[in-house]
Order: C-alpha cells, then sequence, then structure tokens
C-alpha cells in the first residue's frame, strides 16, 4: 500500500504537521505497517500568523489499510489458537511418556522369551540338500515296509513320495515350490512311513474307543511327602500292566531342576499315609551323570525313565538290579530351549517321558521342527528309538502331555484352578485334532508333571507340591 506523509507549507518555511489525540492509535499501526509500505510526501499550503504556521489537514486524504487489518487480526487469532493446541499437546505427552516407557518396557520384557526363536536361527531358509536328504530317508524307511508287508497306505506313499521327489528337483532348477511347504509335505509323510513301520500285533489290543471324552473331579489331592517347597516332581502308578501295585513320588530337589531319588509305596493305602516306603537312589548326588533332570519322569516296570543330567540322552534306572542305560535324543532342546509353556510353568520341562500299554513314549521338540512337538516311541527294553513323529503343535504353547493307547494330548492353562485338554495327535494315522475340550480341576496354577496310567486308567498330576489324581472316561 501508499503511505502518505503531509507536511505543512508557509511561505518556504515546511513544517510537519501533528495528528489530533483520536487519530494517535491509527498513527501508531500505520507506522507499524511502514516497513511494507511505499511513502509518498503531500504539501499542504498554510497561513502564517504572528510566528506561526497554520494548514487545515483533510484526514480523508490518508487511507486506513481497514481490510489488510482484519487479515492480520484473523491470523493473530489463528495462531494463537494454533499455539494453545501445540501447549496441550505438549502438556498431554508429558503426561503419556512415562505410560508408553512403561508399556515399551513391558513389550520388551514379552517379547525377551520369543527371541530364541530369532537367535537359534528356527526360521530360516531349509537347505534343498537338508530336504533331499530327508526324503530319501523317508523312502527307504517306507520301501522297506513295503517289501515286508505290501499293502494300499505303502504303496500310495511310495508314489507319494517318489513325486515329492520330482517337485523337489524342479525346486532345483527354478524354485518353484516354497521351501517351508515343501519341509510341511515331508512332516506329514514321515508320520504316515511311521505307521506303516512294523508294530508288535498286541499293541494297543486293548484301546477300543480312542478318543478321551471327559476328565473326572480329582479323586485324591495331597501333598508330597517330602516338603511342600518342592514344587516340581511328578508322581504315579507303576505303568506296566501285568505289574503289582506300587505307587511312586519323585521331587526335584536342587533347584527345581535336579534329583537322585525316588520314594517308592507297595500300596496306596501307604502312599496315602506316607508309610512303609523306601527311598531308592538313582544317582550319588544331584549333579552325577545318572541324576535326574527336569520333572519329566516316569515309572515302568520297575525302572525309573527321565532325562540324564544336563544331556539330551534318556536314562533308565531299574530299581531291582540297579543298573542305568542312556540313550541319545537327537537333537533335542535341552536346558529350557523347549520347555513347556509361557505363563505360570515349571522350567526343565524340555523333555517329558510318558508310559503306555506296551511302550514308553518321549515329548520334546526340535529345532528342525521349528519348536513343535516331537514324538518317539522308545523300547523299554532295549533302550532305543523304534518310531518317531513330528507334529504341527508348538510345545510352548502347551502346559503339559500325556499318552493314552498312542494317542498325544496335550493342556493349556485356563486360569488358576482350571486346565484344559486342548489337543490330540494319533500316531497311528498320524492325525490331528484341535477340536478337543476337556476342562479338569486343579490346586494351583503351575503344572510341573501329568502322565495317563494304563492300569488303572488315571491321570497323575503334580500341581505346584500337591498331588493329584483323576479317573478318565472314553
Amino acid at each position: 500500500m501508499t503511505k502518505i506523509v503531509s507536511y505543512c507549507s508557509c511561505g518556504g518555511l515546511k513544517q510537519i504537521f501533528s495528528l489530533s489525540a483520536h487519530s494517535v492509535n491509527m498513527f501508531i499501526y500505520l507506522l507499524l505497517l511502514a516497513v511494507i509500505a511505499t511513502v509518498e510526501a503531500q504539501r499542504v499550503p498554510g497561513q502564517q500568523k504572528t510566528d506561526s504556521c497554520l494548514c487545515k489537514i483533510n484526514s480523508s486524504t490518508w487511507t486506513f489499510p481497514a481490510v489488510r487489518f482484519v487479515e492480520v487480526t484473523k491470523q493473530v487469532q489463528i495462531c494463537e489458537e494454533n499455539l494453545n493446541e501445540f501447549e496441550e499437546k505438549m502438556s498431554n505427552t508429558d503426561a503419556e511418556l512415562p505410560l508408553m516407557r512403561a508399556t515399551l518396557q513391558n513389550i520388551t520384557a514379552r517379547l525377551k522369551a520369543f527371541n530364541y526363536l530369532h537367535t537359534s536361527g528356527l526360521y530360516n531358509a531349509l537347505p534343498l540338500r537338508q530336504l533331499n536328504q530327508e526324503l530319501e530317508e523317508i523312502h527307504q524307511s517306507v520301501n522297506e515296509s513295503h517289501l515286508q508287508n505290501p499293502n494300499k497306505e505303502t504303496h500310495n506313499l511310495l508314489s507319494e513320495l517318489n513325486k515329492a521327489k520330482n517337485d523337489l528337483q524342479r525346486m532345483y532348477k527354478d524354485d518353484f515350490f516354497n521351501l517351508e511347504t515343501m519341509k510341511k509335505r515331508l512332516r506329514d509323510l514321515n508320520n504316515r512311513a511311521q505307521t506303516c513301520k512294523t508294530i508288535p500285533n498286541h499293541f494297543r489290543s486293548t484301546c477300543h474307543q480312542r478318543i478321551m471324552t471327559r476328565i473326572s473331579s480329582p479323586s485324591v489331592t495331597k501333598l508330597n511327602s517330602i516338603s511342600k517347597s518342592y514344587i516340581s516332581g511328578a508322581w504315579g502308578r507303576d505303568a506296566l500292566l501285568n505289574n503289582q501295585e506300587r505307587y511312586w513320588e519323585h521331587c526335584l530337589v536342587s533347584g527345581h531342576k535336579h534329583g537322585n531319588t525316588i520314594r517308592v509305596y507297595n500300596s496306596h493305602e501307604d502312599f496315602m499315609v506316607n508309610r512303609n516306603y523306601k527311598d531308592e537312589q538313582i544317582a550319588p548326588s544331584y549333579s552325577d551323570k545318572n541324576a535326574v533332570q527336569g520333572s519329566g519322569t516316569i515309572l515302568y516296570d520297575n525302572t525309573v525313565f527321565y532325562q540324564c543330567y544336563s544331556t539330551a540322552e534318556i536314562c533308565s534306572f531299574n530299581i531291582t538290579t540297579k543298573t542305568t542305560k542312556r540313550v541319545k535324543l537327537d537333537d533335542a532342546g535341552i536346558d529350557n530351549k523347549f520347555p513347556f509353556c509361557y505363563y505360570s510353568c515349571r522350567d526343565w520341562t524340555d523333555i517329558d517321558l510318558e508310559a503306555d500299554q506296551d511302550a514308553v513314549w518321549v515329548i520334546y521338540a526340535t529345532q528342525e521342527n521349528h519348536g513343535n512337538i516331537v514324538v518317539s516311541r522308545l523300547d523299554p527294553l532295549e533302550l532305543n528309538i523304534t518310531h518317531t513323529w513330528k507334529t504341527h503343535l508348538f510345545k510352548r504353547s502347551v502346559t503339559s502331555t500325556f499318552m493314552v493307547c498312542g494317542v498325544l494330548y496335550a493342556t493349556r492353562y485356563v486360569s488358576t484352578y482350571q486346565e484344559e485338554v486342548f489337543y490330540a495327535f494319533d500316531t497311528t494315522t498320524g492325525k490331528e485334532i484341535n477340536t478337543l475340550s476337556l476342562p479338569f480341576e486343579k490346586v494351583s496354577a503351575g503344572i510341573a508333571n501329568l502322565n495317563y496310567n494304563p492300569v488303572d486308567g488315571k491321570l497323575y498330576l503334580y500341581n505346584d507340591a500337591y498331588l493329584l489324581a483323576y479317573d478318565t472316561f472314553f
């Protein structure tokens, strides 16, 4: 805009005029705008009286920037509103920062348990060479079964394995198939191959109804006989069908991790009143190479089966002969690499031993199977692995497992006083069942061991130093 400055002239004299009082405010505002205004001078003629020069000034000659004034006023108001909004956000942020910091710390702590999945390389791409080797091993196993007992299932398996070989060769050329998808396919083929392998004719002959339908309320509830501070351990009855009545309890007395004795009772009455028992020494000390690690212990045919001290090996201790045997469990995770569950769990549950009608079962997880549960059938006399099945069930999503008639059952945490059987895997068919819902009661949150006994059809639970037993229904 243009800024006009007027001056008074009387006979060659020039005098800058003065504004009247009512124009002071307007004049001050115009001075503020002077930096962006163009200045023009205006001469006003005046009259000389005595020693003064009098001029008449018409204020209409000054153009006040009313439109500009309104715009600036609006901008000032918007600026004030934005500033107030910003101050409010800053105030809210200061209040929320501690909550955000606490949330991040909580997330970090919760994710720490999963960190091993990354550091252990469980989700790295699977090399084709490893797939090819596994495929050859499965093919050889099925071919041997087919030669011994040719049938439709072995014939179909051989056909599918040959197709898988062709698909694998195509992967070498153009990576047409996803490696993880192929791995899952081989796992399913392997489970079917394991089922085709020779199993004794009398195996599961007493299992008419295969899937459990209900679990009773606890029929036995008592503290272990040694100390209520021993929250990890196992208990039950000798699992051999033709064996005499023999009850046992085993507590992990060294850091809830190691033990070296098992307490044995020759009757249920003696067990209930803690009398006439005998403490059998499995190893000379808690740190001996034959000491027990973890709570996955079972008694079968007067022989204790358990994880050997700090190794991926299964030990068997014969109470009668006082002899110990060992067998290596290939690729099994130990030392809390693959324990049960994340919530209210007992540590050192990497390897779980269970007993069935005529076999001992080993439940564990491997890196090769992505931390999912692996089930192996163990010959209790020769102490060697005869069959192995690989499931899709992540071991840390499970609180405990047990075996009935060659069917693996898994439980999960519901609340402090309730657990639920939610999953089953049938080793006869290689099929998984994810629709089970068999709730049962407990007296505390943590589960250290749960095992099924084929002699009396009961479940035996070691529940934070409490010993519970349940009837089962099929």
